[in-house]
């Protein structure tokens, strides 16, 4: 898989003029508690699922907690697998909001369907977390076909729960925002096109509400890797990111303000870079136990890979989509 090297995009960096990447201030501790997972997505660069037992504890959550406490304004960005599936996401949630923090949680949808998980929508609501909240499609067959037979059904019937609560809805401060990411080895269109698509569509045939759409490239590595690899659309897919690499994008990237905590408590640059276990590049901490204040990571160097044109090929891709 080295059609592309980290030095091919140090390389392209350096053939539009830019710098290698540097860390700026970071803001957000996204922290991944653990691969367990109610779904087993095709396109999962995590590699989550049902069987996965990798886990984080409830000391290292505890961590996670005593680190925001250090950094005020440091927000908290929890993901997996599926968060809610961790023991200790109720006490991460709680004590985060407890010290005025944000805290964005990245759900499945079909996780508050789960037996004994009822609780999860007004959880949600009474902790004013924003949910950022997975539909590769507005059709069923799409989202089926990348998530599993039924997901689609199961994901309407989970927005509805929470429009009925308030998320999604117009002039609601309770956040939700859905996710896009292409079914195959293309990029994706324009994010504002897109949004006005799904809306239409799922405001027409599932009287469904949301307020944003975020568009998200499939990135090359794990079972998409895999997936490309078996049809022989790995050289091809990584020729389109690399011929569409945008400069643009590199100001926005996620990793220059962003700390990533795997669920066993080491750091990484980005959530990427975590599943690839590539440690974080700025030195000095490589684990939670170790981070103090994080405003040491300024302007230190971000560990790279061939996955980074996946970032930042045409609007760019990011935690919080398009990057322009």
């Amino acid at each position: 898989m080295g059609l592309a090297t980290s030095s091919t995009f140090e390389a392209a960096l350096a053939g539009k003029g830019l710098p290698g990447l540097r860390r700026g201030e970071p803001r957000t501790l996204q922290v991944n508690v653990g691969k367990l997972c109610n779904q087993a997505c095709h396109h999962c660069h995590v590699d989550a699922g049902p069987t996965r037992t990798e886990i984080m504890t409830p000391a290292t959550a505890e961590r996670v907690v005593a680190v925001l406490a250090r950094n005020p304004g440091l927000a908290l960005d929890l993901t997996g697998g599926a968060p809610e599936l961790n023991p200790s996401f109720r006490r991460l949630v709680g004590q985060a909001r407890a010290l005025g923090r944000d805290v964005t949680v990245r759900c499945n949808l079909t996780v508050v369907l789960v037996e004994g998980m009822g609780w999860l929508p007004e959880f949600y609501r009474d902790a004013g977390v924003r949910l950022v909240c997975s539909l590769p499609c507005y059709t069923a067959d799409n989202v089926d076909a990348q998530r599993g037979r039924g997901v689609f059904d199961g994901s309407i019937r989970a927005l509805r729960l929470l429009n009925g609560l308030g998320y999604g809805m117009a002039g609601s401060d309770l956040r939700l925002d859905l996710v896009y990411n292409p079914v195959g080895a293309f990029l994706p269109g324009p994010q504002a096109e897109l949004e006005a698509q799904y809306r239409e569509h799922l405001r027409r045939d599932s009287g469904v509400e949301f307020h944003g759409l975020l568009t998200l490239a499939n990135m090359p590595i794990a079972r998409f890797a895999d997936q490309l690899l078996r049809a022989g659309d790995y050289g091809r897919y990584m020729g389109l990111l690399v011929n569409h690499f945008n400069p643009a994008t590199v100001e926005g990237l996620m990793c220059r303000h962003l700390v990533s905590v795997g669920w066993d408590g080491a750091l990484y640059d980005c959530d990427f870079n975590q599943m690839l276990e590539l440690p974080i590049g700025a030195a000095g901490a490589r684990d939670i136990w170790a981070l103090d204040d994080v405003r040491s990571m300024i302007d230190q160097p971000v560990v790279t890979g061939s996955h980074c044109f996946g970032c930042t090929a045409g609007a760019g891709s990011s935690c919080g989509g398009a990057l322009v």
